[in-house]
């Protein structure tokens, strides 16, 4: 059946070939026999080879008909009798160039001069408009519907929408609007410093006065010390403002589902260790996606900027952040990072509205701020009636918010399912595939190292299954327990006034008074007691002196009730740090601040700056803490000179402890010409004591750091800047204060070369962490990045080069695969061993669109082994095209063109103080992580098809490091490719490759693979115009796998394709091939799927079609319809129909 169905494919295409209507002067048209006139041709038809026929066939004498060739006309006379009203008429129409009338003007335009005095007319168009959708808009984008129907999967429907509006629908009503929507929706990668936000929909109206946004709407308030909070939600918004010559009044409000929850992560960053660092959520879970662009990132106090050119980057996916290595990570940095996630325990809906007035002396205004969970609406729990009751009875206690997670349920082939059993006379669960089997799902929580009765038993599967481990001699096995950590829903609502008067610039005085009420549980009245709180502040300022300097006091004092919550934090991100506040604090809180600013250049016309301030706090919480601080700043800049001072000193008393802090932080610099040097030093003595013991407690720390550094150029163009850093760091050691270590750190930041040919860009920061400990060894760490590009000879070689080194982790990565919609997704499930249970081992990548039904994703993991991590890339190009008008051995080279490209990307396994600075030399054991890339084409005639020669070489390396094991995959390649065109009709093209691929799997052996082979594939085209071809191709290639079970692949295939583009705006393609797969070994294996590319032993026809139609200049419709045919499966039939119209 399939030879003969190849035989007819064959057939039909040479008959095709040979039959191709093409356009030819040669006419055939079919007339009705009439006495009137007929009309052939518009213009005159060619005298020779003209021929009247019937409808046998049958030649008409001359004698009875009159042709006028200079008219294209035909008459019959009366003599003329036909045996049908149809004739046939045969004729040599002239070529279109000949024929063609060219003139100025339209014919049925043009007035002739007999026309006289009469009155002459023309059509107005002017109340003609053309309809364009958003016309008066600026509209760009497009929305697709399509639908996905096959017999081997079920109906899937695609949508997809993205559409920009810009313009004004008044003179005075404007529109915005960004309107996206996709079946996977993904978040822009934190790779850049400012993210392009193409997943924000909205739509908005705005004027002068007012402005209305729905959708994707940004809260935010940064005018008030207690709602000050920023917030991605999505919703509605609106703001009007009614201002006069005199005043200013704005009022707002917004109505909006919550999209993340704020979240804050602090740590201390690890010595060498530039990331990945995990974000977690607000009760400590593990995965967490963040809202992209919603992090704050903070080292030392200090905000960064986000960016691969700046000081990290994020991935909001995974939750994790990397330190890019400009910025170089140590043991001695505190890392605060503020952010936003997806939490979807319940539908949060929050309100947010408030108004203000200014007018020139004094201003107020008032804020409303809800959010709550919709406690009847959970999302990724639920609830039933005995766990809402849970909760009822918990209040705010977490502790007592556990319920167990069994729930009776049908069987399923997809479903890891459990049934009771008694063992020892306990009940557990146990897992079950047995439909006779009352079974049950049963979700695991992880709840400590032998803490719980369970441990997993099988790590290889999608779904982890696990089992019952009795205790030993009464000591619990497990680490999980069939239950499930409930989740309350939350209320949290804070309302604020503020006011402010400022008569002029010599006096300031505002205050700002807020409640607010945060229920940790609505299902419970229990512990609502300490929901509601109140705060205070007011603020003074007053110039006392006015001359050529002023001096300034000023003076303000904060009240916090215990009971008080915030959106967000309250005070600056290093607060707790600056007070030594290092454990929850009970009682209300006041602050306490008073002070002077003097400027000594206020009043002076002058370059010169000179600023003192001094500052005395006092903090209190009334049950726990008393505390006062004196906090100094200095900003000097006179003539060449910049001098820079921060100092505070803090004393405190705790109710367990008693701290003095002091600090000090200077930096001063001297510029003389394009050159500057400098010098800076920061001190810090923080002891804090136990008032029981009178020793120090793990607070307590020391250090001291002298630094300087010398530079010249501009810092924004071409600069050099050297400096060295030396710091030495004392902790608790025996109860004391001892000195530990010591840091030295070398760096250089440059910018060497920056023209239109040449850049150059250094940066290099070497560290070593030595210690007194002489049983521990140093810890020296290097963050270099090198950015090179170059042109030479006249553009005739072009070459970039960058080379970057860094220390960080890597992860044991651990992963499992979801189930999506077919089409949508990346790999496909084959049961191998025939368990009915998803196992890692048993998912390939889909080589068909129907198979396609499985991603991938990585599981959450806190296994982060230490690397030291080196990248390099080089670029080459050899372009001799400059040439061409040269003779001899330079107009030879002329035809050649050579692109080199090298990528080599590596983690390596941190060995103490050994640093892998060179990306080729290392161990392969040692090698956690590899991503290496080789390509080198070599063109002859690039880009013609007049004997054109393509010879590429390809190397790819890959390892990446697994929970279930490292994986090894290795490719390599010759490739050569020619092209030529013969007499503008035929199209020759000959490929032919190397095969050399390798996979070495830890844990999974039968995945692995060698495999070499080659392949071989001529193809011969036949072009009926630039748009429209028909093609004849046949590929031999040969596989064999080295090791394992050594299977074999001759693989023969035979097909022809087509190609066509008509003027009507249609496109249509198709491909059919017969595949001979002479296959030796097992096909259902791992090996064999790689092997046989998703096909199957034996005899395969595959065939694809797709049609391309633009209906209109606004709207276009896609017809793609695959099917393939093996001789022992069933015929497999894909459909794909999408509308897409444009804006």
């Amino acid at each position: 059946m399939l030879k003969k169905l190849l035989f007819l494919t064959v057939f039909i295409w040479f008959s095709g070939l040979q039959a191709q209507e093409t356009e030819s002067p040669y006419k055939i048209k079919k007339v009705i026999a009439t006495r009137d006139t007929i009309h052939l041709e518009k213009f005159s038809i060619n005298p020779n080879n003209f021929q009247l026929l019937n409808t046998k066939n049958e030649a008409i004498d001359s004698s009875f008909y009159k042709i006028d060739f200079q008219k294209g006309t035909l008459l019959l006379n009366e003599k003329f009798t036909s045996i049908s009203d149809t004739l046939i008429v045969n004729y040599l129409k002239y070529p279109d160039f000949i024929t063609k009338e060219y003139s100025l003007y339209k014919s049925d335009q043009v007035v002739s001069n007999e026309a006289g005095s009469e009155k002459l007319y023309k059509i107005d168009n002017a109340n003609t408009k053309k309809v364009v959708p958003f016309d008066g808009l600026n509209t760009s984008g497009s929305i697709t519907r399509g639908v996905t129907v096959g017999n081997n999967q079920n109906t899937v429907l695609n949508s997809n929408l993205d559409l920009q509006i810009t313009g004004k629908i008044s003179d005075k009503v404007s529109l915005r609007a960004s309107l996206q929507d996709n079946n996977i929706p993904l978040q822009d990668g934190g790779y850049s410093q400012k993210l392009d936000q193409f997943d924000n929909i909205f739509m908005e109206l705005f004027s002068d006065d007012w402005n209305i946004r729905a959708g994707d709407v940004f809260l935010e308030n940064q005018k008030t010390q207690f709602l000050n909070f920023n917030k991605k939600v999505q919703g509605l918004s609106a703001s009007f403002d009614f201002d006069t010559e005199e005043s200013k009044t704005n009022i707002f409000a917004s109505v909006a589902f919550v999209k993340g929850q704020y979240a804050k992560s602090t740590f201390i960053g690890q010595e060498g260790n530039q990331g990945p660092y995990k974000l977690k959520g607000q009760n400590g879970e593990l995965y967490v996606l963040v809202i992209s662009g919603s992090e704050r990132v903070y080292v030392n106090g200090v905000l960064l900027k986000r960016g691969e050119n700046n000081d990290y980057v994020i991935d909001y996916n995974a939750g994790e952040i990397v330190f890019t290595s400009l910025f170089t990570i140590t043991s001695e940095m505190r890392i605060n990072i503020e952010y936003q996630y997806s939490e979807r325990n319940y539908n949060r809906l929050v309100t947010y509205a408030g108004g203000t007035h200014e007018n020139k002396n004094w201003s107020f205004g008032g804020y409303v701020y809800s959010e709550n969970d919709m406690k009847n609406q959970p999302l990724q729990q639920n609830l039933s009636a005995d766990q809402v009751q849970i909760l009822k009875d918990a209040g705010d206690n977490t502790d007592l918010m556990k319920a167990p997670s069994a729930y009776e349920d049908k069987y399923s082939d997809n479903k890891i399912l459990y049934k009771k059993t008694l063992i020892n006379s306990v009940e557990v669960y146990e897992y079950s595939n047995n439909p006779a089997d009352v079974l049950y799902i049963v979700k695991f929580s992880l709840v400590g190292n032998n803490a719980g009765n369970y441990i997993i038993q099988n790590n290889n599967s999608v779904e982890r299954i696990y089992e019952y481990a009795p205790p030993v001699n009464g000591v619990l096995q497990g680490n999980y327990e069939p239950i499930v950590q409930l989740v309350p829903p939350i209320k949290l609502q804070v309302a604020t006034f503020l006011g402010k008067y400022n008569p002029n610039e010599k006096t300031l005085a505002d205050f700002e008074l807020a409640v607010s009420n945060n229920d940790k549980n609505l299902f419970s009245g229990i512990d609502d007691g300490n929901n509601e709180g109140i705060a205070f502040k007011t603020n003074l300022k007053k110039r006392l002196f006015t001359k050529t300097w002023t001096l300034d006091a000023f003076a303000n004092y904060q009240y916090v009730a215990e009971n008080f919550k915030s959106v967000e934090r309250l005070y600056n991100i290093e607060f707790n740090r600056d007070w030594n506040l290092n454990t929850t604090l009970l009682g209300n809180q006041s602050l306490l601040a008073t002070g002077f600013n003097f400027d000594l250049f206020a009043k002076k016309k002058t370059s010169n700056v000179g600023l003192l301030s001094y500052q005395f706090e006092k903090l209190d919480f009334s049950e726990s803490y008393a505390g006062t601080r004196h906090t100094t700043s200095a900003f000097f800049k006179i003539k060449k000179w910049t001098f820079e001072n921060q100092g505070s000193f803090l004393n405190s008393d705790a109710t367990t402890s008693t701290s003095k802090f002091i600090r000090n932080q200077t930096r001063t610099k001297y510029h003389f010409g394009k050159n500057w040097i400098g010098a800076s030093m920061q001190l810090e003595d923080n002891q804090e004591k136990d008032k029981t013991t009178n020793q120090f407690s793990a607070l307590s720390q020391r250090f001291s750091e002298y630094g300087a550094f010398i530079g010249r150029g501009d810092s924004t163009k071409v600069f050099a800047e050297i400096g060295f850093l030396q710091r030495r760091n004392d902790s608790l050691q025996n109860g004391f204060l001892q000195h530990v270590n010591n840091s030295q750190t070398y760096y250089l930041k440059s910018k060497l070369i920056q023209n239109k040919k040449t850049n150059l860009a250094v940066y290099m920061s070497y560290r070593n962490l030595d210690f007194t400990d002489p049983n521990r060894s140093n810890e020296p760490s290097l963050n270099s990045r090198i950015l090179y590009n170059d042109r030479f000879f006249n553009q005739l070689m072009q070459i970039g080069t960058t080379y970057e080194t860094s220390s960080g982790t890597i992860a044991q990565q651990e992963y499992t695969y979801i189930e999506v919609p077919t089409g949508q997704g990346v790999y496909t499930w084959n049961d191998y061993n025939g368990n009915g249970i998803q196992e890692l081992e048993e998912f390939e990548i889909a080589q068909f669109s129907d198979q396609a039904r499985f991603i991938r994703i990585f599981l959450p993991n806190q296994i982060y082994i230490k690397t030291n991590q080196n990248k390099f890339s080089q670029s080459l190009t050899l372009n001799p095209a400059q040439w061409q008008n040269e003779k001899g051995l330079k107009k030879f080279a002329s035809y050649f063109y050579n692109q080199t490209s090298f990528i080599m990307d590596r983690k390596v396994k941190s060995q103490g103080e050994r640093l892998e600075l060179n990306p080729f030399d290392s161990s392969e054991e040692n090698i956690l992580g590899l991503n290496s890339s080789l390509r080198n084409s070599l063109y002859f005639n690039r880009g013609k098809q007049k004997h054109s020669v393509i010879y590429s070489y390809l190397a790819n390396k890959g390892k990446n490091l697994l929970s279930v094991g490292s994986q090894n995959v290795t490719n390599n390649s010759h490739q050569l490719q020619y092209t030529h065109l013969y007499k503008k009709t035929w199209l020759f093209n000959f490929f032919t490759k190397t095969i050399k691929n390798n996979l070495v799997s830890e844990d999974f052996a039968e995945k692995n693979y060698d495999l070499k082979g080659y392949q071989l594939a001529p193809k011969i085209s036949y072009l009926f115009s630039k748009n429209t071809s028909l093609d004849l191709f046949y590929e031999f290639q040969n596989k064999e796998n080295q090791i394992g079970n050594l299977e074999t692949l001759v693989q023969n295939r035979l097909g022809t394709s087509f190609s066509f583009a008509g003027e009507k705006k249609v496109t249509l393609n198709g491909e059919f091939s017969f595949y001979e797969n002479k296959f030796s070994g097992n096909e259902f294996s791992s090996v064999g799927y790689q092997m046989l590319e998703g096909l199957q032993a034996g005899q395969n026809l595959v065939w694809k079609l797709l049609l391309q139609k633009n209906i209109t200049s606004f709207l276009d419709i896609n017809l793609n319809y695959q099917g393939r045919k093996s001789e022992t499966g069933a015929t497999v039939h894909t459909g794909n129909v999408n509308l897409r119209a444009y804006f």
